[in-house]
């Protein structure tokens, strides 16, 4: 690792594990939090703010392990405050834990607006500057490097200028080697970040960095504006998660700083890894991705107009406004009634050549409008419309024949309910049964159909159901109401989505269920023996 060395234009700042912890629903075991600790490494972030080591035991242990984990690049940060009012720096219990962490670099954060310095410090203003130089120059003399984060910042200059830049005059005459401007409320716009920054000396200070959170949906364009305006080290979270609405996404913010503004920070030389990142972080917290998310999500580069796939199919450049591939992410046809002979075409590509005028196009476009008349939505479940396409070229071979299945469930008085069931199917010609017990039908009709196939087919044990989602399409039937089941499966790498509808909701789930299994069984199993 070579903290010293950094000569990087732009320096990317990590604190998933950190404020991205505050975020709603979000959280690691200490074994997560180091997995995504080296991933981060791997891709060559910075720097990776492991946790406030005081705040409890995990944290603390997870600076302990970091001593003996051995990280190529990324310089691991301790979280922690300036010390207390009227006290000392050498013997405050926040800034004593930051060097018993033992890291190389340290982030203390201190108030910047006079209104936290008075009701939450309960102190005045000229200690708060003597507890910040006091910090910084002593871990300073303990040979840190030290971040020194304004809190408040942007709130705190727009109250009072003068005494904004007086906390960063201390910050930087106590040999803070980083100042985070800090927008903690996120209730500052981009227009004012850059006024801000323009009206600071800068040239007499230490270099500036930016924290921004998302509460006004601009902590990505407050972040580059920070760039245009000046900061060196922006600091954000993968997919933005933090504090209420958020930190800065990095998965968004680095993408931008490369592509489109030419930088090149670090992390550039693995930009293609941007997707995988987001979603391993995202599976890791056992957190859905978001499929709109810019750049790393599903829908950033998906089609769904036929006039607009076959724009894309002629010219890409004309409906996308940089190469997926740049961010490991990939181009999507999304299928539904809109779609045109272009779309089919494009679906078809992997499997041969194919032109509009293949009477299977045709088939296929009469055949996706019905399904979708009956209730299917194929934008969202494209492995469910892979099966039909094997079906429609002869590219298909099913899994399995189902016999019979039966459920019944059961409550006996304050008990919880269980469901028992049993399943009969062929799977290449070999007869088999299979059987379970849980709490819902779904949850037993997919353990019993698993029971069932997975002593001949041990691919199963590497693919699991991670969502599943059912929407009721004609509620004035009411109890007799047809329902659409959307089920995303994955392997750990991949993830895929199918659907199933009927007026029964067992017969909905089963049908996307089966088309989970037999859509890796055909895609990865098969093909890989091919």
């Amino acid at each position: 690792m070579n903290e010293a060395t950094k000569t990087n234009e732009l320096v990317v700042y990590d604190t998933t594990l950190r404020d991205g912890m505050q975020g709603l629903e979000v959280s690691y075991t200490l074994d997560d939090k180091l997995k995504i600790a080296h991933m981060l490494d791997e891709l060559r972030f910075d720097y990776i703010e492991g946790g406030f080591p005081l705040s409890n035991n995990k944290e603390a242990e997870f600076f302990r392990r970091c001593k003996n984990e051995r990280f190529e690049h990324a310089g691991v940060v301790a979280f922690g405050s300036t010390r207390r009012p009227g006290g000392s720096a050498s013997s405050d219990p926040q800034v004593t834990a930051l060097l018993d962490a033992e890291t190389q670099t340290v982030i203390v954060v201190g108030k910047t607006w006079k209104a936290h310095v008075e009701k939450v410090l309960k102190t005045d203003e000229e200690e708060n500057l003597r507890m910040i130089a006091d910090t910084i120059e002593f871990l300073k003399s303990q040979d840190r490097r030290v971040f020194f984060d304004l809190e408040h910042f942007f709130d705190g200059y727009k109250d009072d200028a003068e005494y904004a830049e007086r906390v960063l005059r201390a910050g930087s005459d106590a040999g803070a080697d980083t100042l985070i401007l800090c927008d903690t409320n996120g209730g500052t716009l981009p227009d004012e970040v850059g006024r801000i920054m323009s009206a600071l000396p800068q040239n007499g200070l230490a270099p500036l960095g930016g924290h921004f959170h998302n509460d006004c949906g601009t902590a990505v364009a407050n972040s580059l504006a920070a760039v245009d305006h000046g900061a060196v080290q922006i600091q954000g979270t993968v997919n933005g998660w933090g504090e209420r609405c958020g930190n800065a996404d990095l998965c968004v913010f680095v993408p931008n700083a490369v592509i489109k503004k030419g930088l090149q920070p670090a992390v550039a030389e693995h930009l293609h890894r941007m997707t995988t990142l987001s979603r391993f972080v995202s599976e890791t917290a056992n957190i859905i991705p978001d499929k709109r998310q810019p750049y790393v999500g599903i829908a950033a580069f998906s089609h769904k107009a036929g006039q607009h796939a076959d724009v894309v199919a002629k010219s890409a450049e004309l409906m996308e406004h940089t190469d997926s591939s740049l961010v490991g992410n990939h181009r999507r046809v999304l299928l539904s009634e809109l779609a045109g002979k272009s779309t089919i075409v494009d679906k078809l590509n992997k499997y041969g050549r194919f032109d509009k005028s293949s009477p299977v196009v045709a088939e296929l476009i009469q055949r996706l409008k019905e399904k979708e008349n009956a209730g299917y939505e194929y934008e969202a479940a494209e492995a469910s419309f892979d099966m039909l396409l094997r079906r429609a070229i002869g590219r298909y071979r099913p899994l399995l024949e189902l016999k019979n299945y039966h459920l019944e469930s059961f409550k006996t008085a304050d008990a919880p309910s269980k469901t028992v069931g049993r399943i009969f199917l062929n799977s290449d010609n070999v007869e088999t049964m299979g059987a379970s017990v849980g709490i819902g039908p779904v949850e037993t009709l997919d353990h019993a159909l698993r029971d069932a196939l997975q002593p001949h087919h041990p691919f199963l044990e590497r693919i699991s159901l991670i969502d599943y989602k059912v929407r009721v399409l004609n509620p004035e039937e009411a109890a007799a109401a047809k329902v659409r089941v959307f089920i995303t499966t994955t392997d750990h790498e991949e993830s895929w989505d199918t659907v199933g509808v009927h007026e029964n909701i067992v017969e909905a789930s089963w049908e996307a269920l089966v088309d989970a299994i037999e859509y890796y069984y055909n895609n990865y199993v098969l093909e890989g023996e091919s």
